[in-house]
């Protein structure tokens, strides 16, 4: 990654830090998310983005209406970037791009299901997946035994 040049509003700093938070190994959980997307201009639905033969979450991101517009004209699943509020394309750059084969919408209307396929690069070969989040917290949780109300364990 080549070092930006830090302007007076930060920028490269604020880039640096999301680059960290994306891709390193690091688990920094962002509680205050939501509370931050509240406090912005920015009216958005999360998208919980699905494998449609795997069943596989891929991601949850959120979309806008212009982010839903474009998705269902162009059939490429298209989000809204909270963090740089600007629309984000999955694959604009790496080609891997999402298909949607299905969109579900939830009761309430407050929350969307994309049911995509990947294409490009990455469904044309067998993909080795990379640790995410997920993968991380796993071992923080080996061990622990959920309990129901008055200590009954599930079975």
């Amino acid at each position: 990654m080549r070092n930006l040049p830090l302007d007076k509003s930060g920028i490269a700093g604020n880039f640096r830090e999301m680059k960290e938070l994306e891709e390193g190994s690091e688990l920094k959980l962002d509680f205050t998310k939501l509370q931050k997307i509240a406090k912005t201009d920015s009216q958005v639905v999360p998208v919980v983005v699905q494998d449609a033969d795997s069943h596989e979450v891929l991601v949850v991101a959120y979309a806008n209406q212009q982010a839903l517009d474009r998705t269902l004209k162009t059939g490429t699943a298209t989000f809204w970037s909270t963090s740089r509020n600007e629309l984000w394309i999955k694959g604009a750059t790496s080609g891997d791009t999402l298909q949607i084969v299905d969109i579900r919408v939830n009761c309430e209307q407050n929350s969307l299901l994309y049911l995509v396929r990947m294409l490009g690069a990455a469904s044309a070969t067998p993909r080795t997946r990379t640790p995410h989040a997920q993968d991380v917290l796993l071992p923080f949780a080996q061990g622990w035994e959920a309990q129901l109300p008055g200590g009954q364990t599930p079975s």
